[in-house]
């Protein structure tokens, strides 16, 4: 038995014995490893694998609204590169993302604007010292996204002054190619939106001769190819896409991103409600129909983000099907007069759901020949919705229409 033992022992003193001068040979493979990151990376925090693995499983957590959880990853990572600006331009966005669904609440601008401010202040000492391009990268960011909060603000002045330095620290960090997918989100949002301020907002067009000029079609082009090649905008050109499809009346193109926007972050109240619309644009009754009560049902449940701006939308979509499709008077009556409710709870009145919503009503006491309401509700359209808009259109000759019928009635 003894002789056995160390028969035994004499084995695995020769297996160590030839194994641990190899492994002494690469004793420090894992530093070798760490330098080949290095390599890899060029020294740039967004580069490492570990951080983007880190990052990504967070800010995916944070497109899904899983804000606790997401914030939790995001002070994790400040409290490991206390110094970087990468966690605090994270922990901003998500006060973005909290906006979001609501544009109109400013109860998490302040936020928004001091964690862009110190991500601002910790990327400008790095660049200060080392012309780091990540840290340039991060100032356009930050300035950025300062300077959409403004102008959703209509603060046009600070905005200017956000999107000049913005620009600025793009061109500074151009200086590394391994960013290019994600600089491109930049020139991509600049291209169009250069065109849609000047189109829009005429008292803005003085101020765009302080910029370059842009190629509204590259812009589009350039936010599709960052949609599905970039790592860390890719989301974010994803839902500015959907907008600008929205606008431009690409309606299938914006059924087909915002179906999967949707569905890779199914409790994402702004992707789920432009799923909504853009299956109700492209006329898929029974698919917006479920989509729509769905946004009701979260609305009564109190899912995170999902408020009266979605329930505008949905209530709408299904008051429009419960007349045009269904027949149903009373069930249209009483989404049209919830979706009121709705854009009320948001100041939204000037929507064209609200309007639509009266001009639905006055189409119910149309066919209920109830004349008089109807009237009064074309009287109201016309009163107070964008003279423009199909709105304004439709209540006139629906005004006629009552007024025509009524006096035969009498």
């Amino acid at each position: 038995m003894e002789i056995k033992l160390r028969y035994h022992l004499s084995i695995l003193a020769l297996f160590f014995g030839l194994l641990l001068p190899a492994f002494d040979s690469n004793a420090q493979w894992w530093k070798k490893a760490d330098e080949a990151e290095k390599e890899r990376s060029k020294g740039m925090l967004l580069l490492t694998t570990e951080v983007q693995t880190e990052a990504t499983v967070a800010i995916n957590q944070m497109y899904n609204f899983h804000f606790p959880e997401a914030e939790r990853e995001f002070n994790y990572l400040k409290i490991k590169y206390p110094q970087h600006p990468l966690p605090d331009f994270l922990l901003g966005l998500m006060q973005w993302w909290k906006i979001v669904p609501n544009t109109r609440s400013e109860v998490y601008d302040d936020r928004l604007i001091e964690y862009m401010d110190q991500s601002i202040k910790k990327a400008e000492k790095i660049y200060d010292e080392t012309e780091n391009p990540e840290a340039a990268f991060f100032m356009a960011a930050a300035y950025a996204f300062k300077g959409r909060l403004h102008a959703e603000r209509k603060h046009w002045t600070r905005a200017t002054l956000a999107a000049k330095n913005a620009l600025k620290y793009l061109e500074y960090s151009r200086n590394f190619a391994d960013f290019s997918p994600e600089l491109m989100f930049g020139d991509g949002l600049y291209n169009y939106y250069y065109f849609f301020i000047k189109q829009n907002f005429p008292l803005l067009r003085p101020v765009l001769w302080l910029f370059p000029k842009a190629n509204k079609s590259q812009g589009i082009a350039q936010l599709e190819k960052v949609s599905y090649q970039a790592f860390y905008t890719r989301t974010e050109a994803r839902y500015f896409l959907l907008q600008i499809y929205g606008i431009e009346n690409m309606n299938e193109k914006a059924y087909g991103m915002a179906k999967y926007t949707s569905e890779t972050f199914p409790d994402n109240p702004y992707f789920h409600r432009a799923y909504a619309r853009s299956a109700y644009m492209n006329g898929n009754v029974e698919e917006a129909t479920s989509l729509s009560k769905e946004i009701l049902r979260r609305i009564d449940q109190h899912y995170v983000g999902y408020e009266a701006t979605s329930g505008r939308y949905a209530s709408y979509i299904l008051g429009y099907y419960a007349l045009y499709v269904y027949r149903n008077h009373a069930e249209a009556m009483n989404y049209f007069k919830q979706c009121m409710e709705f854009s009320k709870a948001t100041d939204a009145t000037d929507s064209g759901y609200y309007w639509a919503s009266v001009l639905g009503l006055a189409r119910i006491s149309y066919q209920q020949q109830h004349y008089d309401e109807a009237v009064d509700f074309c009287k109201e359209v016309l009163e107070h919705a964008e003279k423009k808009s199909p709105q304004h259109t439709e209540a006139k000759k629906l005004l006629s229409e009552s007024k025509k019928a009524r006096r035969k009635k009498r």
